[in-house]
């Protein structure tokens, strides 16, 4: 029998972390030491509390029935409640708020509820690879927009085509950045929002990094500017914030219709999120947040000491304001897909080729700060040894 798998899949790259993990492996095979600062998955467990907080709520059997699909009032009540206190920004918990099985599940559903076949959906480059995988799956045309180091790697909006955006459906921002660390201040946001009123344009806003930043440096939100609730919808996760990246709780904010048509979708292909899961999460966003001071801190550590190490070895780096991710040029002549592989296979570093995040990452590199200072240092003289 010949089964063929549908075109729309057949038209997806291959997903960029799970190659990653292969060439990981055989080397791994091999005997070598691996240092991963490949996948951002925070190394350092769960705060105690919200631990607890799950271990009481799953001793509930009350939470052992198929949650609300939308989420439980009271975890919509304290996101809203959390973006009220965090950024000033009034939402109808009911109406603008949605929980999420992680923000990753939302942003990939939200193209099936808006962009039908052909529309065209414009994604950043270099970005998450699920912006354009999902928009693939819907039927949808991915354009990218390329974000360069002389812009800030924000996108240029004042140099894009008119024509192309008037056949844009939806626009897709992503800060502070993942892969490159970038920050995007409120002026931007103001004109992102006008640009897409102007062209009726949806935006989607992922902001999962903005509680992830160093040296007091607040990130804002795309919903702190007038008109983003007209046009926008952004998402938020706890997986970096709260080292929670296999609990799968999020949540999405902002314009009442983009919000329920995500819901419409996600009625349609899951139960909602475990509601042992989102009593957590409550406890997450409603008490101290020494813990997430608590890992910035120990990121900026982990910082110093890759960015110092990689400038040291004549590498085009910039000390990041937010995220855990460090953006490096690749040596002259080299391509970030070979200069990785030389990296894995010859010092047993992993990192990750910024051109597998989009063709505008191609000459970069990206580091996760998921390993402690000392494993940096150690992945630093590793590296000196090649005679970069």
């Amino acid at each position: 029998m010949n089964i063929e798998r549908a075109e729309r899949l057949q038209k997806l790259p291959p997903y960029l972390f799970q190659e990653l993990d292969r060439l990981r492996d055989q080397v791994r095979a091999r005997g070598v030491d691996i240092i991963d600062l490949g996948v951002g998955d925070p190394d350092q467990p769960t705060p105690p509390h919200i631990i607890e907080a799950l271990n009481a709520a799953a001793q509930d059997p009350r939470t052992h029935k198929y949650p609300a699909y939308s989420g439980l009032s009271r975890f919509r009540e304290v996101a809203a409640d959390w973006y009220k206190r965090r950024f000033d920004v009034d939402l109808i918990p009911n109406q603008e708020v949605i929980t999420l099985i992680g923000s990753k599940e939302g942003l990939a559903h939200f193209p099936l509820a808006f962009v039908n076949p052909g529309d065209v959906v414009l994604t950043p480059s270099p970005a998450y690879p699920v912006y354009k995988g999902s928009t693939i799956l819907a039927g949808g045309v991915p354009v990218e927009m390329p974000l360069r180091k002389e812009n800030g790697f924000l996108p240029d909006l004042a140099a894009m085509d008119p024509a192309l955006l008037q056949k844009a459906k939806v626009m897709v921002i992503n800060y502070p950045n993942n892969p490159t660390a970038a920050c995007a201040d409120l002026e931007f946001y103001e004109r992102v929002a006008a640009l897409a009123k102007k062209h009726e344009i949806i935006v989607v806003s992922d902001a999962a990094y903005t509680e992830m930043a160093y040296d007091g440096y607040r990130p804002p939100s795309f919903m702190q500017v007038a008109g983003a609730r007209e046009v926008g919808i952004e998402f938020h996760s706890l997986s970096k914030t709260y080292n929670m990246t296999g609990w799968r709780i999020g949540f999405a904010v902002g314009n009442a219709q983009l919000v329920a048509g995500l819901g419409q979708v996600k009625s349609q292909i899951d139960s909602g999120a475990f509601d042992a899961v989102q009593l957590a999460g409550i406890t997450a966003l409603t008490a101290s947040q020494d813990c997430v001071a608590q890992m910035n801190k120990l990121y900026a550590g982990r910082r110093e000491v890759l960015v110092k190490g990689l400038q040291g070895l004549g590498l085009e780096v910039e000390r990041p304001k937010a995220t855990f991710y460090v953006w490096c040029g690749v040596p002259a002549g080299q391509t970030s897909t070979d200069f990785c592989r030389k990296l894995l296979e010859e010092a047993g570093v992993v990192s990750t080729p910024g051109v597998g995040f989009g063709s505008a990452g191609e000459g970069y590199v990206r580091f996760a700060l998921t390993v402690d200072e000392a494993r940096l240092q150690e992945a630093v003289d590793r590296l000196a040894g090649l005679g970069l």
